[in-house]
């Protein structure tokens, strides 16, 4: 909700705004890459970008912010899930956007581009048009076209060979994964989540020009690079302001996080299974909550990769533990005669699941730490089934 009330204020204030297409910037304007702190909600922990132009012969300060979306648009949800996630770039008095992140106690401070008064004009230009109603929405995505990577690209079109983005203080070769793991904390639902859909795109050793889907790592970009003037190179970066000095909001496991409820639902289906044991029976309605619901999570990876126009989603081993066909055989487990080939498919069943520990430590994917209770949930309880009970299942 209060998204969406944010949404609309900053819709209202964007159809008011004059067109300043026209303008001339003075020669005290300025124009600053700003980064905030990370937030409460989920899509606020990686932090924040955005572009301020501010004149004050003109009386100008505005704030060009690439990262509003909401959650109560039509279709939504349904665009979410087909990787069809429209965001906006709005215009609006900077003093709004202090405000909004003075409230939330988020740390907010600004890097004045050290720009000729040619530069500053062009990119004001620029994002002048971005935000005409007819251009400001953009197919966004989390990993390579955001709130960060948009004034990169900016920067990087604007002044083509006169700015020098990479830096050798800034190391390359890492994966957008192991960035990301970084930001949020291993032991939280987002980061297992984030983790479960992504597949092996993530895990490719990346250039650091890539790592600025990251505000913090945009700042740091930014801070690094140099701009070329006269034949000589100067920092990109004139001043840097402390606009908000909060301290940084910390990730925090959660009270049920991921690890304990998985070491919860281990303990339970190892109790439930050496009672089988014991009694020479099992129990089918935890054998068909096991395989409906991995063959559920599988048709939902599946359908991200197969369908969805997520960039991220392709290559997801995942779905060797999340196996879509489990849907099916969930059923088929519930009565009293089994066929025989279901051996062989429980057998099969172990073989994928010992594919995963190759895949992570050969590097080709890594998992989210808190899928390890389920997989040897899953080995335990596919073992039971296979040697004990599948052929002469009572």
């Amino acid at each position: 909700m209060k998204k969406k009330i944010l949404f609309l204020l900053l819709l209202c204030l964007f159809s008011i705004q004059k067109n300043n297409a026209q303008v001339k910037l003075s020669v005290y304007s300025e124009i600053s890459i700003v980064t905030a702190g990370p937030g409460e909600e989920l899509y606020e922990k990686f932090g924040h970008s955005a572009i301020r132009i501010k004149d004050p012969v003109l009386n100008l300060d505005l704030i060009y912010n690439y990262g509003i979306f909401d959650f109560n648009k039509p279709n939504f949800l349904l665009n979410f899930a087909q990787g069809k996630m429209y965001y906006l770039l709005a215009r609006y008095d900077f003093k709004y956007f202090l405000a909004s992140y003075r409230k939330d106690k988020r740390w907010l401070k600004q890097q004045v581009l050290n720009l000729n008064k040619e530069q500053k004009q062009q990119i004001f230009y620029y994002l002048e048009n971005n935000a005409l109603p007819e251009n400001a929405t953009y197919l966004y995505d989390p990993f390579f076209n955001n709130c960060a990577s948009k004034p990169k690209d900016i920067i990087k079109e604007i002044l083509k060979e006169n700015v020098i983005l990479n830096s050798d203080k800034i190391e390359d070769n890492k994966t957008l994964r192991a960035l990301m793991n970084k930001e949020i904390t291993w032991n939280t639902w987002g980061n297992f989540g984030i983790n479960l859909i992504a597949g092996t795109i993530l895990d490719t050793n990346r250039n650091q020009l890539e790592y600025n889907y990251l505000p913090d790592y945009l700042y740091k970009t930014i801070k690094n690079a140099k701009v070329k003037s006269n034949n000589k190179l100067s920092s990109l970066v004139k001043r840097e302001d402390v606009l908000l000095n909060f301290d940084e909001i910390g990730n925090s496991s959660p009270l049920f996080s991921p690890l304990l409820v998985f070491i919860l639902l281990l303990l339970i289906v190892v109790f439930i299974t050496f009672k089988d044991l014991k009694n020479k029976t099992r129990n089918k309605s935890l054998d068909f909550v096991i395989f409906f619901a991995t063959g559920l999570i599988g048709v939902i990876l599946t359908y991200l990769w197969l369908f969805s126009s997520h960039k991220t989603a392709p290559n997801n081993f995942n779905i060797l533990w999340a196996f879509l066909p489990n849907l099916i055989i969930a059923f088929l487990l519930t009565k009293k005669q089994t066929k025989t080939w279901l051996q062989k498919y429980v057998l099969m069943l172990l073989i994928l699941l010992t594919m995963i520990p190759v895949l992570w430590i050969a590097g080709i994917q890594v998992f989210p730490i808190t899928v390890i209770p389920i997989l040897v949930l899953l080995f335990i309880r596919y073992l039971f089934i296979f040697k004990q009970l599948l052929p002469s299942i009572k």
